[in-house]
């Protein structure tokens, strides 16, 4: 049985606002009420709005973006006291302040992508010495 797309793929505001990575309370209310198609979604990653653009450069920025800026992970901003949006002028004012809790999540992050690396190379090496190749 094959399944041919005859409607719009359709989906909620709150998901089409994470794929565009924007928060969904900084949104227009028509985007918050309404449903989003695949085919608006595209349009709107092509060719942003100006809103889209602003909320994109000014914020408020949802929790992964705000990690992403930091250069830590979402669940160390939970850790630090950061549960709300920042705008982008917040960010900058947390980077240029360097709190400690900062530091330290930075410095977390930093061992999680080594270690990352490690396994990955350990997996490859593994991989490249298989008893296939021994034979």
């Amino acid at each position: 049985m094959t399944s041919h797309k005859t409607t719009v793929q359709t989906m909620k505001p709150a998901t089409a606002a994470k794929k565009l990575g924007v928060y969904l309370e900084a949104t227009p209310a028509e985007f918050q009420e309404g449903v989003v198609s695949r085919t608006e979604l595209n349009a709107l990653q092509t060719d942003p709005p100006e809103w889209l653009a602003t909320l994109r450069r000014d914020g408020p920025h949802p929790r992964p973006v705000v990690a992403a800026k930091l250069g830590i992970s979402i669940a160390g901003l939970a850790r630090g006291g950061v549960t709300e949006a920042l705008t982008t002028d917040e960010i900058d004012t947390l980077k240029a302040d360097g709190p400690e809790w900062l530091a330290r999540e930075r410095a977390t992050q930093a061992e999680v992508r080594k270690e990352t690396v490690r396994i990955k190379e350990k997996n490859a090496e593994r991989a490249a010495g298989s008893p296939q190749d021994r034979a």
